[in-house]
């Protein structure tokens, strides 16, 4: 099966968890495209299913992606899609943080008349050795608030592996089954 995956990246976790993604499934003898959306990414309609991933940015996900989707609606809207959302508010263990993020996801779904199959949240990354002093003492009050690591000397990264194979593999199957059913 031929299959896209589009992703928006701030800091390069939603680039890696496409990549991640894009091995889980080429080890299943699919044919994957993987493109940045900042980069002219190809049209959905040679694909069997398109999965699209971005990172929340100061409570927005990246323009390049909502660019993407409102300019190829129609044929996202006829296929097998997901959408994946990366943003550090799912590794918090504040509740409300979820419910803002998913909040957030369901406002950008409905602005853009956009409606996947599936939409999954994976929890992104702290990048503290890439951020400058004012980002690093701003991300690590955050951190701090949200019982995330304040440890500014190296990088954290939450993302569960484990559940980005599983929706992976999960949304694999439901595409082949909804193409031959």
């Amino acid at each position: 099966m031929k299959i896209l995956i589009v992703y928006g990246t701030s800091e390069g976790q939603t680039r890696k968890i496409a990549r991640f993604m894009e091995e889980v499934l080429q080890g299943g003898e699919h044919k994957v495209v993987i493109a940045d959306a900042t980069q002219d990414p190809p049209s959905p309609d040679r694909f069997a299913a398109v999965m699209i991933g971005a990172s929340v940015h100061m409570q927005k996900y990246q323009s390049s992606v909502t660019d993407y989707v409102m300019r190829h609606l129609d044929s996202l809207n006829k296929k097998h899609t997901a959408f994946f959302s990366v943003s550090m508010a799912i590794a918090s263990s504040i509740e409300e943080e979820h419910e803002d993020i998913k909040k957030m996801t369901s406002d950008f779904l409905a602005r853009t008349g956009w409606t996947p199959d599936e939409v999954r949240h994976f929890a992104g990354a702290l990048r503290y050795t890439q951020y400058d002093y004012f980002k690093k003492l701003i991300m690590r009050m955050i951190a701090k608030k949200e019982g995330g690591s304040t440890d500014t000397s190296r990088d954290h990264e939450y993302t569960d592996w484990d559940n980005v194979k599983s929706f992976v593999l999960n949304f694999c199957t439901e595409s082949v089954a909804s193409s031959t059913g």
